[in-house]
């Protein structure tokens, strides 16, 4: 096992994601010492590798093993680096299937040979059946396969009232030293580290787990779309950072929720938006990264050719809702799924950001962020780069998604139900401005062709004002 500085500095990751992934690696390694087994460990600014491969190759030549065996890696990257580190010293390369999945990118591809679309719904359906999840014999539990429509409350005007926080891990000795570590050896790296308090052992989360279904599950589902200002937790399980360092199994967490169900202790649409997001898109994700990869990486369908505002490395911006999910990002490496959609997401596809450049700063900013979830999410979910692959529509919106959703536009000088002039909401201005840029792509597209109608009724001098303050905020913005 090796840590390298590259790991944290091909994209600048954030210091809690460096800390979760090494504090969790040095507490994997005691425990196999502990049961005698011998283990290889480098650790960061003590060894001169800079990547794993060359760190892989200086051992191959020391020991001189006759074969080397590997888990299936989690990115492109580091598979091509590692086979091409064995391949050069010479021993044979055994690759072990990584059964913290329920299928194998194989399996996927099985799946998906010979679809004209790879649809979630239809994925999520098999994956059911397959497993036997949720299922009442050869039928979905409860008669329907998808709540998705009960699951996109917002708390309104009241606030979520009481929440019940979510389970802490201080840093013990092992965890203390890494943070000091990647203090001192990746100074120039985002975020913050004092507030870390991720599960990094298989105990802890697996307590992690618990304390999500007993007391966060049962309303996950009503409200996992919500936003609140000061609140990053709300009713999200904090689970998928142990999932991605494979510290849960995801069928144990599938498990744990389905029996919540059985038990009566969660009503069936919150665990099955819940199973829906395990055993459904992260399988369906992985399946596609693993299909479409290296190309993935360079798709622009929409030609996007901005930068990336500098004000996402700082969260130095007079947009609220902005300011208040970077923020978050920079002190915890966390966001929930529709802060990072609908408000930075959404910023840069209707800003018109470079897609690998969005890529590269989740990537760098999220705890659990690896590339085979990350790339499938940012560039196909969130940017559209891949040309409806795998989203059926950009999700697109103005300002008064996020005000209905959230309270973030209490606190913010723009109006959400403006489009042009001074206080009008940047969102809702870049809305009306993204749909007249694509609108040849999208006026006969069947999930976005009506939002184009709705621009071409608008009167052509309201139109022309909506063009004159986006041109505006684009040379606002560029100015710094």
């Amino acid at each position: 096992m090796a840590e390298v500085a590259a790991e944290s500095t091909h994209v600048p990751s954030h210091k809690a994601r460096t800390a979760l992934f090494l504090a969790a690696m040095r507490h994997f390694r005691d425990e196999l010492r502990a049961r005698g087994i011998t283990v290889e460990y480098r650790q960061l600014g003590q060894h001169a590798a800079g990547t794993l491969g060359e760190a892989l190759r200086a051992d191959l030549e020391r020991l001189r093993p006759g074969r080397v065996i590997m888990v299936q890696p989690g990115e492109h990257r580091v598979a091509t680096d590692i086979s091409a580190a064995v391949a050069s010293a010479g021993p044979q390369l055994d690759l072990a299937p990584d059964d913290h999945f329920f299928i194998t990118p194989g399996e996927f591809e099985a799946w998906a040979r010979g679809r004209k679309e790879l649809r979630l719904e239809y994925f999520y359906r098999w994956m059911r059946r397959r497993t036997g999840i949720l299922m009442d014999g050869d039928e979905p539990a409860g008669g329907r396969w998808n709540f998705d429509a009960e699951n996109r409350s917002s708390f309104g005007a009241a606030g979520p009232g009481w929440l019940p926080s979510p389970a802490a891990f201080a840093p013990d000795v092992v965890t203390r030293e890494v943070i000091d570590a990647v203090a001192r050896e990746l100074p120039g790296n985002p975020g913050r580290l004092d507030a870390f308090d991720w599960p990094v052992t298989r105990a802890q989360a697996l307590a992690a787990l618990d304390d999500f279904v007993t007391h966060r599950l049962p309303l996950f589902g009503r409200w996992q779309d919500a936003m609140w200002r000061g609140e990053p937790w709300l009713y999200h399980s904090r689970i998928a950072a142990a999932l991605n360092l494979k510290l849960l199994n995801p069928r144990e967490v599938c498990d744990a929720a389905a029996r919540a169900w059985r038990d009566g202790r969660a009503p069936l649409d919150a665990v099955e938006g819940f199973v829906r997001q395990i055993l459904g898109w992260r399988e369906y994700v992985r399946g596609i990264y693993w299909r479409e990869m290296p190309s993935y990486l360079d798709r622009n369908a929409l030609d996007a050719d901005r930068p990336l505002p500098a004000f996402f490395w700082t969260g130095e911006t007079d947009l609220a809702c902005l300011r208040e999910t970077i923020g978050q990002t920079l002190a915890l490496g966390y966001a929930h799924h529709i802060q990072r959609l609908m408000v930075t997401g959404l910023f840069a596809l209707l800003w018109g950001v470079r897609p690998r450049e969005v890529h590269e700063w989740y990537l760098s900013m999220y705890v659990d962020a690896v590339e085979w979830v990350e790339l499938p999410n940012t560039l196909g979910m969130s940017q559209y780069a891949d040309d409806g692959l795998l989203a059926s529509k950009p999700y697109v919106a103005t300002g008064k998604y996020i005000a209905r959703m959230s309270n973030y536009c209490a606190g913010c000088r723009y109006r959400p139900d403006r489009a042009h002039g001074g206080d009008a909401c940047p969102y809702t201005t870049l809305y009306w401005d993204f749909l007249a840029r694509h609108r040849e792509r999208f006026a006969r597209h069947p999930r976005l062709a009506l939002q184009v109608r709705n621009l071409d009724r608008l009167p052509h001098g309201e139109r022309e004002a909506i063009a004159a303050r986006a041109a505006a905020l684009r040379r606002a913005l560029d100015a710094g």
